[in-house]
Protein backbone atom coordinates (compact mmCIF):
# COMPACT_ATOMS: atom_id res chain seq x y z
CA UNK A 1 0.00 0.00 0.00
CA UNK A 2 0.88 3.74 -0.28
CA UNK A 3 1.73 5.44 2.46
CA UNK A 4 2.28 9.32 2.83
CA UNK A 5 5.90 9.44 4.09
CA UNK A 6 4.92 12.34 5.79
CA UNK A 7 3.12 10.27 7.88
CA UNK A 8 5.99 7.89 8.89
CA UNK A 9 7.77 8.35 12.14
CA UNK A 10 11.39 6.89 12.88
CA UNK A 11 12.46 6.03 16.06
CA UNK A 12 15.86 5.65 17.10
CA UNK A 13 17.37 3.19 14.65
CA UNK A 14 19.90 0.66 14.68
CA UNK A 15 21.22 1.55 12.03
CA UNK A 16 23.96 4.43 11.95
CA UNK A 17 25.67 4.40 8.90
CA UNK A 18 23.34 5.21 5.79
CA UNK A 19 25.67 4.19 3.11
CA UNK A 20 25.33 6.17 -0.13
CA UNK A 21 21.92 7.15 -0.09
CA UNK A 22 22.49 8.83 -3.76
CA UNK A 23 23.16 5.74 -5.80
CA UNK A 24 20.13 4.17 -4.09
CA UNK A 25 17.56 6.92 -4.81
CA UNK A 26 19.16 6.86 -8.28
CA UNK A 27 18.61 3.25 -8.63
CA UNK A 28 15.35 4.10 -7.39
CA UNK A 29 14.48 6.53 -9.65
CA UNK A 30 15.55 3.93 -12.59
CA UNK A 31 14.04 1.33 -11.36
CA UNK A 32 11.26 2.01 -8.89
CA UNK A 33 11.08 1.38 -5.20
CA UNK A 34 11.71 -2.96 -5.37
CA UNK A 35 11.02 -3.69 -1.78
CA UNK A 36 8.69 -2.31 0.30
CA UNK A 37 9.16 -0.57 3.39
CA UNK A 38 7.71 -2.23 6.52
CA UNK A 39 5.80 -0.15 9.23
CA UNK A 40 3.53 -0.78 12.33
CA UNK A 41 0.18 -0.15 12.43
CA UNK A 42 0.99 3.67 14.14
CA UNK A 43 2.88 3.85 10.78
CA UNK A 44 6.60 3.31 12.96
CA UNK A 45 9.09 2.26 10.76
CA UNK A 46 10.42 -1.02 10.94
CA UNK A 47 12.43 -1.85 8.21
CA UNK A 48 13.72 0.12 5.06
CA UNK A 49 14.97 3.35 6.83
CA UNK A 50 17.42 3.42 3.57
CA UNK A 51 14.87 3.02 1.38
CA UNK A 52 12.46 5.94 3.33
CA UNK A 53 15.63 8.46 3.10
CA UNK A 54 16.17 7.94 -0.62
CA UNK A 55 12.81 8.50 -1.81
CA UNK A 56 12.78 11.91 0.60
CA UNK A 57 15.69 12.63 -1.15
CA UNK A 58 13.83 12.17 -4.48
CA UNK A 59 10.75 14.18 -3.46
CA UNK A 60 8.38 11.30 -3.21
CA UNK A 61 5.16 12.25 -1.06
CA UNK A 62 4.20 8.38 -0.39
CA UNK A 63 6.20 5.23 -0.53
CA UNK A 64 5.30 1.32 -0.64
CA UNK A 65 4.69 -0.08 2.29
CA UNK A 66 3.85 -3.52 3.86
CA UNK A 67 2.18 -2.90 7.56
CA UNK A 68 3.34 -5.62 9.83
CA UNK A 69 0.92 -6.98 13.10
CA UNK A 70 4.47 -6.23 15.20
CA UNK A 71 3.84 -4.57 18.63
CA UNK A 72 6.54 -1.51 19.59
CA UNK A 73 9.78 -2.87 22.12
CA UNK A 74 11.45 -6.28 21.82
CA UNK A 75 9.47 -7.93 18.63
CA UNK A 76 10.49 -4.48 16.24
CA UNK A 77 13.82 -4.57 17.46
CA UNK A 78 13.89 -8.35 16.57
CA UNK A 79 12.44 -7.74 13.44
CA UNK A 80 14.91 -5.09 12.30
CA UNK A 81 17.67 -6.90 13.32
CA UNK A 82 16.50 -10.09 11.26
CA UNK A 83 15.56 -7.83 8.41
CA UNK A 84 19.36 -6.20 8.35
CA UNK A 85 21.04 -9.79 8.91
CA UNK A 86 19.47 -12.25 7.12
CA UNK A 87 20.58 -10.29 3.53
CA UNK A 88 22.98 -12.02 1.82
CA UNK A 89 25.66 -9.40 -0.39
CA UNK A 90 26.68 -10.69 -3.85
CA UNK A 91 30.14 -12.34 -3.71
CA UNK A 92 32.82 -10.37 -5.81
CA UNK A 93 32.48 -13.63 -8.23
CA UNK A 94 28.73 -13.12 -8.39
CA UNK A 95 28.81 -9.08 -9.06
CA UNK A 96 31.65 -9.98 -12.51
CA UNK A 97 29.03 -12.53 -13.66
CA UNK A 98 26.23 -10.32 -14.04
CA UNK A 99 28.30 -7.23 -15.42
CA UNK A 100 29.80 -9.67 -18.09
CA UNK A 101 26.30 -10.99 -18.98
CA UNK A 102 25.08 -7.64 -18.69
CA UNK A 103 27.90 -6.33 -20.77
CA UNK A 104 27.15 -9.03 -22.90
CA UNK A 105 23.52 -8.20 -23.59
CA UNK A 106 23.92 -4.38 -24.15
CA UNK A 107 26.93 -4.93 -26.52
CA UNK A 108 26.05 -8.07 -28.77
CA UNK A 109 28.46 -9.40 -31.17
CA UNK A 110 28.08 -9.29 -34.48
CA UNK A 111 26.92 -12.59 -35.54
CA UNK A 112 24.02 -12.02 -33.07
CA UNK A 113 23.24 -8.05 -34.61
CA UNK A 114 23.03 -9.85 -37.59
CA UNK A 115 20.62 -12.49 -36.02
CA UNK A 116 18.57 -9.95 -34.32
CA UNK A 117 18.26 -8.29 -38.00
CA UNK A 118 17.04 -10.86 -39.55
CA UNK A 119 14.58 -11.75 -36.71
CA UNK A 120 12.95 -8.14 -36.46
CA UNK A 121 12.83 -8.62 -40.48
CA UNK A 122 11.06 -11.92 -40.55
CA UNK A 123 8.30 -10.45 -37.54
CA UNK A 124 8.18 -7.42 -39.93
CA UNK A 125 7.11 -9.09 -43.02
CA UNK A 126 5.23 -12.21 -41.38
CA UNK A 127 3.65 -9.91 -39.31
CA UNK A 128 4.65 -11.87 -36.02
CA UNK A 129 4.73 -10.48 -32.54
CA UNK A 130 2.76 -7.47 -33.49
Amino acid sequence: MQVPISDIKTKKRLRKDMGDIDALAESMKRFGQICPIVLTNNNILISGGRRLEAARALGWRTINAVIANIPEGIDMLEYEIEENLQRQDFSSEEVSDAMRKLHKIRNPGFFRRILNWFIRLFKRLFKVGY
